[in-house]
């Protein structure tokens, strides 16, 4: 019975402790923003051939970090799915980096949820930190320029008529008025 009481202590003081570190902010009032800073650039394999974040110049990135053992990130990947092949004709492209160190764990995940843009695994979350990622999900929306437009953090409804509006709009390089 103990044993029972001490578990469920530990779980409610685990859950409360990600909910302080999900409430933390990681950008303060009176910082600088990011948008318009170049995108760290980075390299990363797609189907056994070596790629550059670069290399997307031209299209409009949405570099998305997350992990499979990531209630929210999982929540979100089904709208992320969709929102990726709606705006792939507008040169939208999603980019999405794991930091799941168990491989089969991450490709299962794949072929279970028919993920079909283009994914990279990077278990040692170098790439991540380079950005300054310290929760999953987190996203950058970067233009077409290379420079960042946006930063989201937490789960987003990438198929909700704001986030559709937002990419439409920086695909067609308007300057979005609201998001």
């Amino acid at each position: 019975m103990w044993k029972r009481r001490i578990l469920t202590y530990l779980a409610l003081a685990g859950a409360a402790a990600l909910l302080v570190a999900f409430s933390i902010p990681t950008y303060y009032a009176g910082q600088p923003s990011i948008a318009g800073k170049a995108a760290p650039d980075f390299a990363f394999t797609l189907d056994g051939q070596p790629q550059q974040l670069s290399s997307l110049r031209g299209k409009i990135v949405v570099l998305n970090f997350w992990a499979t053992w990531c209630p929210p990130c999982v929540a979100e990947t089904p709208s992320l799915e969709r929102m990726a092949a709606e705006m792939k004709p507008l040169g939208v492209t999603v980019l999405g980096v794991s930091v799941d160190t168990d491989s089969a764990a991450y490709h299962k995940f794949l072929l279970d949820h028919q993920i079909t843009f283009p994914t990279y695994r990077d278990a040692n979350s170098k790439i991540p930190l380079s950005y300054g990622t310290k929760m999953y999900p987190e996203t950058y929306i970067i233009g077409r320029n290379g420079k960042i437009r946006r930063k989201l953090i937490g789960e987003q409804d990438w198929t909700s008529p704001r986030m559709l509006g937002y990419l439409r709009a920086v695909a067609q390089g308007r300057t979005p008025t609201t998001f």
